[in-house]
């Protein structure tokens, strides 16, 4: 993949990254406002995969994926590229983009229990803290006293986003599991079209043919969210972490959820309300938290790193997501041979 970047270019590139996944929430709530959930989602998958193998054909890293590396290819297409991003895109039917995206920034807290459970991670006094800020910021969301329990949009909105970010956290667990052979962006384009194609079939089989009034804004909504939101985000995204330390990409990435509300706000005139803005600032001040613990926890002194010329080269892993999956990385993955 070339040289690493700059400082200052890594920085450059991650805010551009970060404004760009805020502003995709938004452009989703667009799209979805005149073309139903499931063929949006896969015809973004679909401009997504074209420009992804574009990508990796000019970079020479396209590749057939192995044995070894099959499931993970099929866990994060089937939880994380087909069910988080059609769960999303129905849930902005009922809720507004600033509650959705809080609520989606929740993936992390159901993340570290279940990494606790399953994977042996330590959860540390700070990061219990962490969650139980993050927990206290829902309870802020759904206060009895103020969330309308009889609205059944309400109710079916923010159900649909939360189990949205429960597929995700099934996605990020997996992949913090996975024992890595290609790179995480090599992989991206096979997800993404099995993706397309899952999508695809589905919205067929339930909504039928699409009947798109088709106009520029609608035109470059999907453009936005395919090439940017999605296929140059994974790019993107993995150049940023060959060039800067995991905790900076980690902290920095949980800006994305005030670029959504802003935009949200300013595009489509949704209310600043306080109780989303209190949970949002309880929620990241908990997920931050988390990170900044778990970075301390499983940091190694220098002699044990593996930068001894005689050392296997480790490939560093990237995003696996066109969200925010930027807070959560994967272990670093370990080269072994494998047939196809």
């Amino acid at each position: 993949m070339g040289p690493p970047l700059s400082r200052r270019m890594a920085l450059f590139l991650f805010a551009i990254v970060v404004v760009t996944w805020g502003l995709n929430w938004t452009v989703t709530k667009t799209i979805v406002d005149s073309v139903t959930p499931l063929w949006a989602t896969a015809i973004r998958s679909a401009i997504a995969t074209v420009i992804l193998f574009g990508l990796l054909l000019a970079r020479g890293q396209f590749v057939v994926p192995r044995r070894g590396d099959i499931p993970v290819v099929l866990v994060v297409t089937l939880f994380h590229m087909v069910a988080f991003a059609a769960l999303v895109a129905f849930s902005l039917q009922f809720v507004p983009v600033g509650r959705s995206i809080v609520l989606g920034y929740t993936t992390p807290l159901w993340v570290a229990p279940v990494a606790w459970l399953l994977l042996g991670e330590p959860v540390t006094r700070p990061r219990l803290a962490g969650i139980c800020l993050g927990l206290a910021g829902l309870a802020v969301l759904f206060n009895p006293l103020d969330f309308d329990w009889n609205n059944d949009a309400a109710l079916i909105g923010n159900g649909l986003v939360l189990l949205a970010a429960l597929s995700w956290a099934v996605s990020i667990l997996y992949v913090r599991a996975h024992r890595w052979i290609s790179t995480p962006f090599q992989l991206v384009f096979w997800q993404a079209l099995l993706a397309t194609a899952i999508l695809s079939t589905l919205a067929l089989s339930i909504d039928g043919v699409p009947r798109i009034t088709w106009n520029s804004t609608l035109a470059g909504a999907f453009l936005y969210a395919g090439i940017f939101g999605t296929a140059l985000a994974y790019w993107a995204m993995a150049m940023v972490n060959r060039s800067l330390p995991a905790t900076t990409t980690s902290l920095g990435i949980l800006a994305t959820p005030v670029v959504g509300m802003a935009s949200s706000t300013i595009v489509l005139g949704e209310p600043l309300e306080l109780p989303v803005i209190v949970a949002m600032a309880m929620i990241v001040s908990g997920i931050a938290i988390g990170i900044v613990s778990g970075r301390t926890s499983r940091a190694t002194p220098p002699s044990a790193s593996s930068t001894d010329a005689s050392a296997p080269a480790r490939r560093r892993s990237s995003v696996p997501s066109p969200q925010p999956a930027g807070a959560w990385r994967p272990r670093a993955p370990r080269c072994r041979r494998s047939s196809r």
